[in-house]
């Protein structure tokens, strides 16, 4: 795959995140060493290189973690809604 197709695939990324905005979604990320986290928050932010989802925590509290476009692309983190993948 050459750069220009990847460029692509990252822009149908954010224009798909764009429309999730505010919308409760499940994360799946792969942190490395055989560790694989997974957890449920909302989608905050969507900018030109990366998105920050809030996620739920124990006792009210919340968390905010952003992920970069390049990850969903070569599958270190995976994204559904209600159990079907965006």
């Amino acid at each position: 795959m050459d750069l220009a197709q990847q460029a692509k695939i990252i822009d149908s990324i954010h224009d798909t995140l764009n429309d999730f905005v505010g919308m409760k979604l499940r994360v799946k990320a792969n942190m490395g060493r055989s560790k694989i986290v997974e957890s449920v928050g909302t989608l905050t932010q969507v900018h030109p290189k990366l998105f920050i989802m809030e996620m739920d925590r124990k006792r009210g509290r919340t968390a905010r973690q952003s992920y970069q476009y390049v990850d969903v692309l070569t599958g270190m983190v995976e994204l559904s809604q209600n159990g079907e993948p965006l």
